[in-house]
């Protein structure tokens, strides 16, 4: 079974770069504190690396 990723936007997106705005709703993340289950690869890797100053991951 794949590793899945736990990601939580913890700090609004309001204020970031229009780039990582665009990075956060990709992920599927709306509101503060919302959590949402993204496979473990390399692209949602890289999102996370992008934003990570926003969101929260934890490994499932």
């Amino acid at each position: 079974m794949a590793k899945k990723l736990k990601i939580t936007l913890v700090k609004s997106p309001i204020g970031a770069v229009p780039k990582n705005r665009a990075i956060v709703e990709a992920l599927g993340l709306r509101k503060v504190n919302h959590s949402v289950e993204q496979p473990d690869n390399d692209a949602t890797r890289g999102m996370i690396r992008k934003v990570a100053h926003l969101i929260k991951v934890e490994e499932i």
